[in-house]
């Protein structure tokens, strides 16, 4: 018991295990779902997965802000400040993010005026999905 204890109170490997879990609920969105908005929160989920993950490499135990204050010795805040190299990449990311994220919507925008379904299998033309509906009881096109 005291084990599973530590391994929970360990704040870097949670971490790295709740990026690993965001990374593949991301991917099976992207790969298995058919709704294209669902495609598009399932990249999202990529994302911040791979953004955890950086901010979890450069975590540091007991660290402090990588920010030098007045009265500070440079010896002591070289050895306890964190990494601040994930810190500037996961910020820069995040507003990479933000933009591609609003430019898949506004994709998915425009193919739903021209098509009228974000369903993707609709808007690729799948055969074999479009027989599998029409074998359920659904109508064709």
């Amino acid at each position: 018991m005291t084990d599973i204890l530590l391994i929970l109170s360990d704040t870097q490997l949670m971490s790295l295990l709740t990026s690993a879990g965001f990374i593949i609920v991301g991917l099976f969105a992207a790969i298995f779902l058919d709704n294209i908005i669902k495609k598009i929160i399932g990249i999202a989920f990529i994302e911040e997965g791979a953004n955890l993950f950086i901010i979890a490499l450069g975590y540091k135990s007991g660290g402090v802000v990588p920010i030098i204050m007045p009265g500070m010795s440079q010896e002591w805040f070289a050895a306890n400040s964190a990494y601040p190299l994930p810190q500037a990449l996961v910020l820069t990311s995040i507003v990479i993010g933000a933009s591609t994220l609003a430019v898949m919507l506004a994709i998915s925008m425009v193919l739903y005026k021209k098509y009228g379904t974000l369903s993707a299998s609709e808007i690729l033309g799948d055969r074999k999905t479009k027989n599998v509906a029409n074998e359920m009881g659904g109508t064709d096109e």
